[in-house]
């Protein structure tokens, strides 16, 4: 394949000749007007051409992935790119099945760049957060199911796996604690389902992506706060300190063993931040820096949550 990239304009030059006829295009009357082989015709003559821009788009990425410079997974610029196509969205076309489109074509592009796998941890078995994960990575993406989170963090950890996925957080679901303490850190970089309107028969449950590197900023994000605080410390002295450091906090998660001295809190707040963001150090009742644990692109079609 040549290495030069040739203007999206010639992306039907390579393709093979189309039999007499059969690939040309009729006028706008002549298939609004036509019979059933007219608009079948007409669809064949598109399929062809959104073929021919997605072998194009296809040849693209392999040249992305031969820079060797960004990474292959950027679930930041995957949901900008889908609220773009969003924003100019016209016609009968659900933008719910917009998104499916693309969620599958981010999925296969991914793969192109270096292989995409997943580690779930689904005690259901099937029942809730697989299924999440294949809406949103892919129907064929290559994925293991554990019965714990610990499970599927060990598979990113240590290579086995590109990314997990795992309940969203809770008094109960406090797999999160760890991401406060392991080296080499784990982020998180997405927030399950992308899409929040959910039909009936989908799976209804939240759940978060983590992966080894950190995630990139889509334009409209959250992100979660790591702390460690006295154990006797009030929600509402918390969300006073973080509310006069100009960090609107949204969730709150408050894990406290008993008889320990000490709390671990994971807190969800607006915005897109990284560890030297210096509102952070203004937060006067933690007993050590916050670590920002992740962020993720807020959700489409509804409030999460």
């Amino acid at each position: 394949m040549s290495n030069s990239v040739s203007p999206i304009a010639d992306s039907t030059s390579a393709a093979a000749p189309a039999a007499p006829g059969q690939d040309e295009r009729p006028s706008q009357d002549d298939w609004r007007s036509g019979g059933l082989a007219v608009l079948r015709a007409e669809l064949d003559r598109i399929d062809n051409q959104i073929h021919d821009l997605l072998m194009r788009r296809a040849e693209v990425v392999e040249h992305v992935a031969r820079s060797g410079k960004p990474a292959a997974f950027r679930p930041g610029r995957e949901a900008s790119i889908i609220r773009r196509l969003l924003q100019r969205h016209r016609g009968a076309l659900p933008p719910a099945s917009l998104v499916r489109i693309w969620r599958e074509l981010l999925a296969g592009t991914t793969s192109m760049q270096g292989g995409l796998s997943l580690a779930v941890c689904d005690p259901d078995h099937g029942a809730t957060l697989t299924q999440l994960a294949r809406e949103h990575f892919g129907s064929l993406t290559p994925l293991r199911a554990y019965g714990t989170a610990a499970q599927a963090l060990a598979d990113v950890s240590q290579g086995v796996a590109s990314v997990a996925v795992l309940p969203f957080p809770s008094d109960r679901d406090t797999w999160w604690v760890s991401l406060l303490h392991r080296e080499p850190r784990l982020h998180i970089i997405a927030r399950l389902p992308f899409w929040n309107r959910r039909p009936d028969g989908a799976p209804m449950a939240q759940a978060l992506v983590v992966a080894s590197t950190p995630p990139d900023a889509s334009g409209n994000d959250r992100s979660f706060l790591g702390l460690e605080c006295d154990s006797d410390i009030s929600r509402t002295r918390l969300s006073g300190e973080l509310l006069a450091a100009d960090l609107k906090p949204e969730i709150m998660v408050v894990l406290r063993q008993h008889g320990a001295s000490v709390s671990n809190v994971l807190i969800e707040v607006e915005g897109y931040l990284t560890d030297n963001d210096p509102r952070l150090g203004r937060l006067g009742s933690v007993l050590r820096r916050p670590i920002v644990a992740g962020s993720y692109a807020s959700p489409l079609g509804g409030a999460a949550g």
